[in-house]
C-alpha cells in the first residue's frame, strides 16, 4: 500500500512557551528555518487575552491559548531550501484560513524525521479592539471578578490569595482586540481538510508519483496502521498490531480484485472488526493479543469468502479509445495476479498441507522435513505477492487497489452508456447523420482516470490513535 501523511494537531495551553521552544536554535539542535505571519507582541496579546477570557468564564480545565499542526515530510524534502519550503507551507495556511502563523522547520535529533511546526490562531483581530489600562492598581479576585480594595484579593497574612490577579498603573488589565474562537478548528472536517491541503502540497514536488503520499480514508475497506514514535515502550505491540491490519488490508485487496463489492467488505471491517472490537474494550479494556485476533478471523472470514467467489471474466468491453483500453488492460493483469494468489491460497498450500498431516511414521522424517520446508517456502511466496499486488497499480499511479477499481467501474460504466447511446443511434437512424459525440466521452474517460490517480490520493492519515 502507499504510504500515507502525517498531519497531527495538538492544543496549546502556553502559546509563548511553544513559540519559544519550536524556533529557538539553542533549544533545536537541527531547525533549519522559522516563519512568522505577524509579531511577537501578536502572541502576548492573545494569550493574555485568552487567559482572562477563560478566568471569567469559570471553566474548569486549561485555557488552549492557540493550536498547533505537526506536519511530516518526505526525507526527499532535505533536498528542497527550508526557507521556500517552510514559507510555501505557512503561507498556504495563512492565505486560507486568515489567522497568524509561526512555523519552523525541524529535525529531530536523530535526523530520522523531518516535519514542520505550525502553530496558528484561533481568533483574528477586531477592526476596532478595546484595550484598557490601569491609571491606578487594578484587583481581580479567584473568579476573574474585578473587586475595589486589595484587601479584597489577599489572606490574612497580607499575601496575595492564589488565582487572584493584581494589575499595576500603566498595564493593561483588559483587552478585547480579538474575535471569539473559530469553533470549526475544533472540528474533524477542519483537521481533515488541512491533512488533504499539506497532503496534496507535499506531492506537488515530487515528481515520482509512485512516491505520493495519501490520507487515510477511514471509511474505506481499508485498517489504518500505528506511526511508531522514538523510544516507545510499546513498540514491540504495535509492530504485531500494524502486521495484522497489513494482512486485513492485503487480502481486502484480493478481495476488490475477484468480485467482491466494496461495500461488503466495509460491513465485514465494521461488524467483524469496528464493532467487536469496541465490544472489547467496553468489557475488559485494550487487550492487544485479543485485537490482534479479532483482526485475524475477520480476515480468514474474507478469506473464505474469497474461496467461495468465482473469479470475475476478464474484462470484454472494448472500444476504439485508449484510454479504456489501457485501464481493461490493466484490470486484466491484476485480475490474473488475483488468480495467482487465489490459487496458492485455495489449492496449493492446503494441499501441501494435507499431504504433511497424511505422511506419518517414522521412516517418513525426511518427506515430513521437505514439505515443511515448501510449506514455509509457499507461504513465503503468498506473502511475499501480497505485498506486490498493489505495487502493479501503483507504478500506473493510483495509490491502492481500492481507487483503481472504483475509478475502472466508473470508467465501465461510460463506455457502457456509449455503446448503448451508439447502438441506439444506429437503430434510429440507420448510420445516417452524425453519431453520438466520442471526444466528450474520451474527455471523461481521462478525467476519472485523473481523479482516480490524484483526488483518491487524498483520502488516507497515517496513524489512528487507539
Amino acid at each position: 500500500m502507499a504510504r500515507h501523511s502525517f498531519i497531527r494537531m495538538s492544543k496549546l495551553p502556553n502559546v509563548k512557551g511553544r513559540i519559544s521552544y519550536i524556533t529557538s536554535p539553542q533549544r533545536q539542535e537541527h531547525l533549519y528555518a522559522t516563519c512568522h505571519t505577524t509579531d511577537p507582541s501578536f502572541w502576548e496579546n492573545l494569550a493574555r487575552e485568552g487567559q482572562q477570557e477563560f478566568k471569567r468564564s469559570g471553566a474548569k480545565g486549561t485555557c488552549i491559548e492557540a493550536r498547533e499542526l505537526i506536519i511530516a515530510l518526505p526525507e526527499v524534502y532535505t533536498q528542497f531550501d527550508p526557507d521556500t519550503v517552510l514559507k510555501e507551507f505557512t503561507e498556504a495556511f495563512h492565505k486560507r484560513y486568515g489567522v497568524e502563523c509561526v512555523s519552523a522547520l525541524h529535525h529531530n535529533k536523530r535526523k530520522t524525521n523531518y516535519h514542520i511546526h505550525l502553530i496558528f490562531s484561533e481568533r483574528t483581530l477586531l477592526p476596532d479592539p478595546e484595550v484598557k489600562i490601569a491609571t491606578r492598581r487594578v484587583f481581580f479576585d479567584e473568579t476573574g471578578k474585578r473587586v475595589r480594595t486589595k484587601k479584597e484579593v489577599t489572606g490574612e497574612d497580607g499575601t496575595l490569595r492564589a488565582g487572584c490577579t493584581v494589575f499595576k498603573k500603566g498595564e493593561i488589565y483588559e483587552s478585547h482586540m480579538f474575535s471569539i474562537k473559530d469553533d470549526r478548528y475544533k472540528s474533524e472536517p477542519f483537521l481533515q481538510e488541512a491533512k488533504e491541503i499539506y497532503t496534496d502540497l507535499i506531492n506537488s514536488r515530487l515528481s515520482d508519483p509512485t512516491q505520493h503520499l495519501k490520507v487515510f480514508d477511514p471509511n474505506g475497506v481499508y485498517l489504518p496502521t500505528k506511526k511508531i514514535g522514538k523510544n516507545n515502550p510499546k513498540e514491540a505491540e504495535i509492530k504485531a498490531d500494524n502486521a495484522a491490519r497489513q494482512e486485513w488490508n492485503r487480502m481486502a485487496d484480493v478481495a476488490l480484485v475477484t468480485g467482491i463489492s466494496e461495500e461488503k467488505i466495509i460491513e465485514i471491517k465494521e461488524t467483524e472488526i469496528l464493532d467487536t472490537v469496541k465490544t472489547s474494550i467496553e468489557k475488559w479494556g485494550w487487550l492487544p493479543d485479543l485485537f490482534r485476533s479479532i483482526v485475524g478471523k475477520a480476515k480468514d472470514f474474507l478469506q473464505s469468502l474469497i474461496r467461495e467467489q468465482a473469479m470475475p471474466p476478464k474484462p470484454t468491453l472494448d472500444i476504439d479509445m485508449t484510454e479504456f483500453r489501457t485501464m481493461r488492460n490493466l484490470m486484466i493483469r491484476v485480475q490474473n495476479k488475483a488468480k495467482g494468489i487465489k490459487h496458492l491460497q485455495d489449492k496449493v498450500l492446503p494441499g501441501l498441507k494435507q499431504q504433511l498431516a497424511d505422511t506419518k511414521g517414522m521412516f517418513k522424517g525426511k518427506e515430513r522435513k521437505a514439505l515443511t520446508t515448501k510449506i514455509e517456502e509457499t507461504e513465503q511466496s503468498l506473502k511475499q505477492q501480497l505485498e506486490e499486488f498493489p505495487d502493479i497499480l501503483k507504478a500506473e499511479g493510483y495509490p491502492d487497489v481500492q481507487a483503481f477499481m472504483r475509478t475502472f467501474r466508473q470508467m465501465e460504466a461510460v463506455v457502457e452508456q456509449y455503446h448503448h447511446d451508439l447502438a441506439q443511434w444506429e437503430h434510429q437512424t440507420g448510420k445516417t447523420g452524425s453519431p453520438p459525440e466520442k471526444e466528450s466521452v474520451r474527455e471523461k474517460l481521462r478525467q476519472l482516470q485523473q481523479q482516480g490517480k490524484q483526488k483518491h490520493a487524498r483520502k488516507k492519515s497515517f496513524d489512528q490513535e487507539r
